[in-house]
């Protein structure tokens, strides 16, 4: 199971980050403790959104399709 999920940052609440685990619970906390450099400056971080999919490249292709600009709006309107 990959989970693609969407990131908020706490004291900075335009700050968001989408990203794909396996793990969602401990990818949090890594990016609550500086593991990682994409996100240490805006935590701590909540969750907004997750999604589960049983395919990994669907996953793979729904956290690129998040990133784009399309799927920033598609976040945007639906998610935050």
């Amino acid at each position: 199971m990959k989970y693609v999920y969407i990131i908020r940052s706490v004291e900075n609440p335009d700050q968001y980050y989408s990203g794909v685990t396996d793990n969602i619970e401990q990818r949090l906390n890594e990016h609550n403790t500086g593991k990682s450099p994409h996100t240490s400056k805006f935590k701590p971080w909540e969750i907004v959104v997750y999604t589960a999919f049983l395919d990994e490249n669907k996953a793979f292709e729904f956290e690129k399709y998040l990133k784009s600009g399309s799927g920033r709006a598609f976040a945007s309107k639906h998610f935050r």
